[in-house]
């Protein structure tokens, strides 16, 4: 069982790629699903993110906060003001570009981690980010779509404020408290959690994009455009930053990969849940989940050579 959950770890890209293209084009068993169940499936996600999280992965906040206030301040202006700037220069429909610019308010998406590991970046300071961007996230990311998108629709801030806090804090803190109470239980699951989240993801993807299939391959060659020009700005200016700071290449790869990847899955959820009336809101979120899994997976190599030739 192991080993399957290894293999479906580390093919996640594949497997989130392959929900969304049979959601395009088989639409119909995963559109039967209603929406609201997206929320209760993100939970579950953030809860097995508190049962992985210990107190050894604060500890960077306090041992190197400039590393991780740099990166969090880049996390919460580059992602907006990108999403802002590529929804503006392609002349995006109103309700794409709420979606992309949900995507840029998010905090970084757990993914981050992995991607970080396999890049042979400086993981502590890639989970460090993830729980600070994350926990921050119920103040900042309602407050950013406001300025961003305010102008373009009447944004609802305590409900996404309300609504982050039940998907993404309420589920973490339970899954802090299952691992203090229960110690044995959380480390018997624990090998297993990486399988799981990515499972949920492409489960949560495809309802996401199974909805809006027929609008999505009637005009989706723009939003795949600002997607990718999105994920890649954060990534280019991520690593920027770091380079501008004096970091070492582990702290530069975490740092460009934690910015330029966002919780899109909640992104879409909180699109679902609070533009309802632009069902293609969500569409940016399904297509960032699948894209900046693949993206990631190709800039981990080109990370970790230049983390060895460091190295040596």
């Amino acid at each position: 069982m192991k080993t399957l959950c290894n293999f479906i770890s580390r093919w996640m890209a594949a497997l989130v790629l392959a929900m969304a293209v049979v959601a395009v084009f088989v639409p119909e068993p995963f559109a039967s699903i209603p929406t609201r169940i997206i929320n209760p499936m993100l939970g579950l996600i953030m809860f097995g993110m508190g049962l992985t999280i210990s107190a050894e992965d604060f500890r960077v906040v306090f041992s190197r906060p400039r590393d991780v206030l740099i990166g969090c301040m880049a996390q919460y202006t580059v992602m907006p003001l990108a999403a802002w700037a590529i929804s503006v220069g392609l002349g995006l429909p109103k309700e794409l570009a709420i979606g992309v610019i949900l995507v840029g308010c998010c905090p970084g998406g757990t993914a981050s981690n992995v991607i970080t590991y396999l890049a042979k970046g400086d993981l502590a300071l890639s989970v460090g980010m993830t729980a600070v961007s994350t926990l921050i996230a119920p103040v900042m990311t309602p407050l950013l779509v406001l300025a961003l998108a305010g102008t373009m629709v009447e944004v609802d801030t305590i409900g996404m404020l309300l609504s982050i806090v039940y998907v993404v804090i309420a589920p973490i803190a339970a899954g802090l408290l299952c691992q203090k109470f229960l110690p044995a239980l959380t480390k018997s699951v624990s090998a297993y959690l990486p399988a799981f989240s990515s499972i949920v993801i492409a489960a949560v993807v495809a309802i996401v994009v199974s909805h809006s299939a027929a609008r999505l391959l009637s005009g989706g060659l723009i939003v795949i455009a600002a997607v990718v020009l999105h994920n890649l700005a954060g990534l280019a200016v991520g690593y920027g930053i770091a380079r501008a700071f004096g970091m070492n290449m582990r702290k530069c790869a975490a740092l460009s990969i934690e910015v330029g990847m966002q919780n899109s899955g909640l992104a879409s959820a909180l699109a679902v849940v609070h533009f309802a009336a632009f069902p293609l809101a969500s569409v940016p979120g399904a297509i960032f989940s699948v894209w900046h899994n693949l993206s990631g997976a190709l800039i981990a190599k080109v990370y970790a050579a230049r983390c060895e030739r460091q190295d040596g």
